[in-house]
């Protein structure tokens, strides 16, 4: 049998029996297809599944094109490139042809031309749907010269044709994106009038170049990008062209832990061999989405610019990088990241949110601290009992043994690129952490991470004190630290 693509001409296209479709046809048609028969057009889309991919799937079916409306970090443009999966694997094109001409049905003056004149004859090529993609970042130097086209002058005097003919057109990204996807990110960062040029292609299907008019009903799905915070802080979309965007969907960040975590782990760009040396435990996992919530509700970051999920992304490499780091220092063989190793990812923090004024008054690395610290409390609520609330009935504070140790003078310090027997014997020199961890009958792999965690926990109830140096924390009692300050005071 026959295959489409072994056709060259478009008589045997024709005796084939292929039908042209416009491509929001063929993006609805196969998306009909990939419903009934339960197949998943957005793999690797989390957390959009009731909300934003039914709405994407009936901008699909109207035929609409698309805003996507979010802040940074929703995965629009990912969105906007698996619509790719879509289309038809090959679709014919006339060969030589600068503007993808279908055979069956061309729309430019070339396309007629060559048609016309060699009629079944006329050579066909077959363009692949990833060819079919198109993507433009919006910037406010962006020219309607690069979007529409501009009169080629040499060419019209080669030619010997006047500028009003659509011979001596340089045509520009649009016009190149027939019968593709054409995406525009950051659709507020054009200027009014480049949005203006789109007017038209959007309802008339005619393009306007140095003032004359050209009839080119050009088939193109066009998919717009915008952060709400644009609209405010560098631009807008002007009132006509939002008008004529059929479809505004609006996305979100993951709005379970769960789901934020799972994100993560498909996202970052861990090695093979970190993964097998390092150990990454479950509920340190959870406390690394923690961090990102936390910065999303945080007073001090600015709500309106948002926290991508880059930040969880960036700082889950930096945790195996801080873990493997410190493991090829110490020359241990396999390791597990710490709670400890959490102060590794201050960058992925600071470089990823937006300051309020009361934020750039306590400064970023002092913000970013303060973001873990608040999401060690709320893990270790999860799993010890609050100290500042004694359950009724409880005859002794169950941090007591603890809470003497640090009491009678001592220090306990993990040091940032410890060993791991190093770093276990500094955390069993605490008196009654290994019995209160063993007392809760967890797993045994587990054990250090709980003593840990428990440690840190304290500091943030300011049961204990907690001191960064510079290649080390130290942890210790905080009326000592207090009555030490008080010595080093002259009277």
């Amino acid at each position: 049998m026959t295959k489409l693509t072994d056709i060259k001409t478009l008589g045997a296209l024709k005796k084939s029996g292929y039908v042209s479709r416009t491509l929001k046809e063929e993006l609805r048609d196969n998306l009909i297809t990939a419903l009934q028969n339960g197949k998943e057009v957005f793999t690797g889309i989390r957390g959009f599944e009731d909300t934003v991919i039914p709405d994407i799937e009936r901008a699909i079916l109207s035929k609409h094109n698309i805003l996507l409306l979010g802040l940074r970090g929703q995965a629009k443009t990912k969105i906007a490139r698996l619509l790719v999966r879509l289309m038809d694997e090959y679709i014919p094109v006339i060969k030589g042809n600068e503007l993808n001409d279908d055979p069956l049905k061309p729309i430019t003056s070339q396309g007629k031309t060559t048609v016309a004149e060699s009629g079944d004859d006329t050579e066909i090529d077959w363009m692949h749907r990833d060819e079919r993609y198109v993507e433009k970042l919006a910037t406010p130097d962006v020219s309607i010269s690069d979007l529409i086209g501009d009169v080629d002058p040499i060419k019209a005097a080669a030619l010997k044709l006047p500028y009003s003919d659509e011979r001596v057109i340089h045509f520009g990204l649009v016009p190149r994106s027939h019968r593709s996807i054409f995406v525009i990110n950051e659709l507020p960062d054009l200027q009014p009038r480049i949005q203006v040029s789109l007017f038209n292609i959007l309802q008339e299907g005619d393009l306007q170049i140095r003032g004359f008019k050209l009839r080119l009903p050009l088939d193109i799905q066009f998919v717009f990008t915008a952060n709400p915070e644009d609209y405010t802080n560098r631009g807008s979309i002007i009132t006509p062209l939002k008008d004529r965007i059929e479809s505004q969907i609006l996305t979100h960040y993951p709005r379970e832990i769960e789901t934020a975590m799972a994100i993560t782990a498909q996202e970052a760009g861990v090695t093979n061999n970190q993964k097998e040396k390092i150990t990454f435990p479950e509920p340190l996992k959870m406390l690394l989405e923690m961090v990102s919530f936390k910065a999303r509700e945080s007073e001090l970051i600015d709500d309106k610019s948002g926290v991508s999920a880059r930040l969880s992304i960036s700082a889950y490499e930096n945790l195996y990088s801080t873990a493997e780091r410190r493991m090829l220092i110490s020359g241990d063989n396999q390791t597990q990241i710490r709670v400890t190793d959490f102060w590794g990812i201050i960058p992925a923090i600071t470089g990823k949110v937006e300051l309020v004024y009361e934020g750039e008054q306590e400064g970023p690395y002092a913000v970013a601290l303060g973001l873990i610290g608040s999401a060690i409390k709320d893990m270790f609520q999860t799993h010890f009992p609050n100290p500042e609330k004694r359950t009724r009935g409880e005859e002794r504070d169950p941090y007591g043994v603890i809470k003497e140790w640090f009491g009678a003078g001592n220090h306990l310090e993990l040091l940032n690129d410890a060993s791991n027997a190093e770093f276990e014997a500094s955390l069993d020199r605490v008196a009654g952490l290994k019995k209160f961890v063993m007392d809760m009958s967890i797993n045994k792999k587990d054990e250090l991470l709980y003593k840990e965690l428990l440690i840190h926990g304290l500091s943030e109830y300011d049961v204990i004190a907690k001191d960064f140096l510079d290649r080390s924390m130290e942890f210790s009692d905080p009326l000592s630290e207090m009555f030490g300050e008080f010595d080093d005071d002259d009277y």
